[in-house]
């Protein structure tokens, strides 16, 4: 058994990748199977099955790292270190993703195409619910994508080609859902590769470490939560929501993907900056 996990590390990347999710699918069924049959409220059956999910993930990646690569620490390679470093890279992506949406809607605001309102709910419970949401996305999708999926692929392509990939593959699967849904929220696919990009090379910037990727990814989600949960902004209709965001998202509009353009360029220039040359 161990021989043929063994093995399974020389196999091409789909194999693995292939392997991987079969097991982590035949040790989270059984266990979410009950929540479905037995659960009837669906934001309650969707949060207990995801969070499931997430803890059989980083199980599964324990014992990949373990007995496919011989590496007990797998989540350290995976860039997950908990150190002083990754710690000051995690405050600074969460400071870079919550400034860039204030950016986006001061910029808005200024030109007139929404208008800032008091808040109509508790300030202080929305900020905190969404640095905690914020925070959970972003560790959950940059554990998985720029951790292990940008890992395996980097073990046998480019880093280039890895890239682009791993990018591509996390703009996707943010689609998995019915057809009508997709065809809506299709403008925002475009923004969703360019943070893919982003975070990779945040990744590289910081010598392979997940802190500000994590945080960064956490500090754009926080800082939208904030607005939308808290009902901050009113959209004055000046100009369609093809501009500002389909379903007032303002990455399925063109200033999202203006404003995930600037963040790649600039994360992008760091890296070169750091390293001398981009990978």
């Amino acid at each position: 058994m161990k021989k043929n996990l063994v093995r399974l590390a020389e196999r091409p990347a789909p194999i693995r990748l292939g392997g991987f999710i079969l097991t982590l699918l035949l040790l989270w069924l059984p266990l979410a199977t009950p929540i479905y049959l037995l659960v009837h409220d669906s934001n309650l059956e969707s949060i207990l099955t995801l969070v499931l999910l997430y803890g059989v993930f980083i199980f599964v990646l324990r014992l990949w790292g373990k007995y496919v690569y011989q590496q007990p620490q797998i989540l350290g390679h995976y860039g997950l270190e908990f150190t002083r470093q990754n710690g000051v890279d995690l405050l600074r992506g969460l400071a870079i993703g919550i400034i860039n949406i204030l950016i986006l809607f001061g910029v808005e605001s200024l030109l007139g195409w929404l208008v800032w309102q008091q808040p109509k709910v508790f300030l202080l419970k929305v900020i905190l619910e969404g640095l905690l949401v914020g925070l959970g996305i972003g560790f959950a999708e940059e554990l998985l994508f720029r951790g292990w999926l940008l890992d395996e692929l980097q073990r046998d392509y480019s880093p280039r080609v890895a890239m682009w990939t791993d990018a591509t593959a996390f703009a996707t699967l943010h689609f998995i859902k019915p057809l009508e849904a997709i065809i809506h929220t299709l403008p925002q696919f475009p923004a969703l590769v360019l943070l893919g990009l982003t975070q990779v090379w945040g990744k590289r910037w910081r010598r392979g470490r997940l802190g500000l990727p994590i945080g960064l990814h956490g500090g754009l989600v926080w800082g939208y939560y904030i607005i939308n949960v808290g009902k901050l902004v009113k959209y004055s209709g000046q100009v369609p929501d093809w501009v500002t965001g389909v379903n007032n998202n303002p990455l399925q509009g063109v200033m999202g993907v203006l404003l995930m353009s600037v963040l790649a360029w600039w994360i992008r220039g760091r890296t070169v900056k750091n390293l001398g040359v981009l990978n």
